[in-house]
């Protein structure tokens, strides 16, 4: 598992590959469940809570970016 200071430092290429994997295997254990019984449910919590991680990151990289090419508000009101 990822900590959140990893997934920080990663580009935005690796993270939306990590993304992509986690995901694959998120499915993949989900299948499992259905079908067989997991050797650990824990993985599919772990697995969840890693892809809303990464997508939290993500989004507040947007965020930032689109506040950052926002130009200034309360200059232009005085």
């Amino acid at each position: 598992m990822a900590k959140v200071v990893e997934l920080r430092e990663m580009s935005p290429d690796q993270l939306e590959a990590t993304l992509k994997e986690t995901t694959e295997h998120f499915f993949r254990l989900r299948l499992q469940a259905q079908t067989e019984r997991l050797d650990a449910p824990s993985e599919l919590r772990k697995s969840r809570r890693l892809i809303a991680r990464i997508k939290t990151i993500r989004n507040e990289r947007e965020r930032d970016a689109a506040r950052a090419n926002q130009p200034n508000q309360t200059s232009e009101q005085e």
